[in-house]
């Protein structure tokens, strides 16, 4: 079981902060008790949520870049900024196949920046448990920015909606990027759509495109879902109106009360998502050995649906009398 000092964290420590993730991509049964430690310890002051910003869209299309310029942009107004990249699996190791190190390596030295590469660990979406729970350590100790960048684009992703409160799309100038958009559905999870590589021909007409397919859909609880230019590799090149729409929206959501209610939805969706993977676990070490009083020898007259109602009565007298009191911790706590 990895250990941290939670005076460490506190004090900004980038090293302790990395092995806290580590503990928590462990799933290590003592992270609740050093989050609930941080809290305890946590000074009056910071008393602000870190603002969590997805960023997603098709490969290719500048993410990382974006990532890269809006970090630098954050961190000369004097924000922390955590950078969440989350990648695709090494089917050997399990470990994200894009490591950090080729990352934004001008950030290295900068004790204000901490980033991390962390793997989709078979999530469609791109976001895995390990992923929320390294964003409510990084809110607990205060970060101001944290920018989750996600793999690919499509429906699948919609998962990002439920770890971000604003989601930025970046598209690009191409043929039948704007028919991609609309097939992936992508308009219903964007608060924000970046076209990047606007120097680009054709980059007009995406953004044409965008705007009169914004206008034609469902307004967000009173948000109009505003469609920025950039050029992210130019560094400023838009990256400003970006990062000015990211804040707005964010004013948006306090005074609406809506961050309040996509804190409380996040909350949920992570239980959900803990209570899944504990019973998948459960279930597939429990039928590892064949488990013949649950299946009968011959596959093809199985039951799936009577095994599994099975498999969850056991998976619920194993958790019996563990669940109601911190249950309900938890729910005083959020």
């Amino acid at each position: 079981m990895l250990r941290v000092e939670i005076e460490s964290l506190l004090r900004g420590d980038t090293r302790e902060l990395a092995r806290a993730i580590s503990q928590i991509e462990a799933r290590d049964p003592g992270v609740g008790e050093m989050l609930e430690r941080i809290w305890d310890a946590r000074p009056e002051s910071v008393e602000l949520s870190s603002q969590v910003v997805g960023l997603t869209g098709p490969p290719g299309s500048g993410k990382s870049t974006m990532a890269d310029s809006l970090t630098q942009l954050w961190r000369e107004q004097g924000l922390r900024v955590a950078v969440l990249a989350v990648d695709p699996n090494s089917p050997f190791t399990g470990g994200a196949i894009l490591g950090d190190r080729v990352r934004m390596q001008r950030h290295a030295l900068d004790r204000g920046v901490f980033i991390r590469s962390m793997g989709a660990r078979g999530h469609l979406g791109g976001v895995s448990l390990a992923t929320r729970g390294a964003v409510r350590l990084l809110d607990a100790l205060g970060w101001e920015m944290v920018l989750v960048e996600t793999v690919g684009v499509g429906q699948s992703e919609l998962e990002i909606c439920e770890v971000a409160d604003s989601v930025v799309v970046v598209t690009t100038p191409g043929a039948g990027d704007g028919v991609q958009v609309i097939k992936a559905g992508i308009t219903e999870i964007a608060d924000i759509f970046a076209v990047n590589k606007a120097d680009l021909p054709g980059a007009d007409r995406v953004t044409r495109d965008l705007r009169d397919m914004l206008r034609l859909s469902t307004p967000k609880a009173g948000w109009k879902v505003p469609v920025v230019a950039t050029v992210a590799a130019q560094g400023d090149g838009g990256v400003r109106d970006l990062a000015a729409a990211i804040a707005a929206h964010r004013s948006h959501l306090e005074v609406s009360g809506e961050l309040s209610e996509r804190l409380r939805r996040r909350l949920r969706e992570e239980v959900v998502e803990l209570v899944s993977a504990r019973a998948r676990a459960f279930a597939t070490d429990l039928l590892a050995g064949g488990a013949p009083e649950l299946l009968p020898e011959d596959a093809r007259r199985a039951d799936p649906e009577r095994a599994a109602d099975l498999v969850l009565g056991r998976f619920h007298n194993h958790g019996l009398g563990t669940g109601a009191a911190e249950l309900s911790t938890v729910t005083e706590r959020s």
